[in-house]
Order: C-alpha cells, then sequence, then structure tokens
C-alpha cells in the first residue's frame, strides 16, 4: 500500500515537468478572413506559413473551418526557450485558388499578452475567391513566364519549357 503515494507523486512531478516543457513554447494564433466569401464559407485548409528571421525551419498552419489557426514558432534549438524574433505568417494558399493583395498577404507577428507566451498576428490576412479585375495591379495570381526566344532558332515559347509557378493557392 505504500506504492501508492511514491506513484502519485511521480506522476504529479511528471505532470509538472510536462508543464513546464509546454509553458515555454511560443505559440500563434490568429485567424484568416475572406472579403467575398458567404457567412457559411468553410476556410479549413488554408495553409499559413511562418518563418522567423535567423532561423532556418520553418512552420506551416492549417486552417479550421472559422478560418482560426494555431502554431508553434520555429526555434533556433530545442535547448533555447527564448523568445523567436522578427516572425512573419504568410498566406502560403488553400484547397482552391486564392487572391489576394500584396498588403493582406503578409502580416508581422507580435506577442498577444506581456505575461504569456501567446503571439498574435498584427494586420488582418485576407483573400478573395473572385479573380479580381484585370485593371487592379496589386492582386498577385499564378501565372507562367514567356521570355523572349529568337524566331531563328525555331524553339516553340519559353512558357512550354519553363515550369508553371503558383504564387498564392493551389490551383
Amino acid at each position: 500500500m505504500a506504492a501508492y503515494p511514491l506513484f502519485t507523486a511521480l506522476l504529479f512531478a511528471l505532470a509538472l515537468s510536462a508543464t513546464a516543457e509546454l509553458s515555454t513554447s511560443h505559440v500563434l494564433e490568429g485567424k484568416v478572413s475572406c472579403f467575398d466569401c458567404n457567412t457559411h464559407y468553410d476556410f479549413s485548409g488554408i495553409k499559413v506559413l511562418v518563418k522567423c528571421e535567423h532561423i532556418k525551419k520553418m512552420a506551416m498552419a492549417t486552417t479550421e473551418a472559422s478560418g482560426s489557426f494555431k502554431v508553434e514558432l520555429p526555434s533556433g534549438s530545442s535547448k533555447t526557450a527564448s523568445p523567436p524574433l522578427n516572425c512573419q505568417a504568410k498566406l502560403f494558399g488553400g484547397p482552391d485558388q486564392l487572391y489576394a493583395s500584396k498588403k493582406h498577404t503578409v502580416s508581422k507577428i507580435m506577442k498577444k499578452h506581456k505575461s504569456s507566451n501567446t503571439y498574435k498576428i498584427s494586420t488582418p490576412l485576407a483573400f478573395s475567391i473572385t479573380k479580381p479585375k484585370a485593371a487592379a495591379n496589386n492582386f498577385e495570381e499564378s501565372k507562367t513566364v514567356d521570355l523572349p526566344l529568337p524566331p531563328e532558332w525555331g524553339f516553340a515559347p519559353s512558357s512550354y519549357y519553363v515550369p508553371f509557378f503558383p504564387i498564392i493557392g493551389i490551383p
């Protein structure tokens, strides 16, 4: 019967160490929005990429149906728990083609509360699901590259050789 208090104390110590380890992680919480979606739009599956300065690793978050996402910020090494510096979140793409203005694609990350390890985005990450008018040059979309080749070479247009690069969204 003396083993139960010892076992309980061991489990309590293990729970405390796990809690201490979780409290040193830095978590980004955010939400994406849509300019022209209906109120019942399903935001699930949209990817948000997080990159911090001087850290090679990146983090990827996937949104839930409400558009909210949560991801642990990348850190330089697992031994240090220092807060990441100069981090940015970028709207990366989704299951459908997304269109976003350049100012709504990237957001700096800032601390949510001084006493917590929770971070938030400083500007909203927003997109549109309908293609904007051609006159609006501040929108990004998927394009092919067509380099001018001399006609005497007899090659097909360079867009046949140069791969397609989506700027935002996955077609």
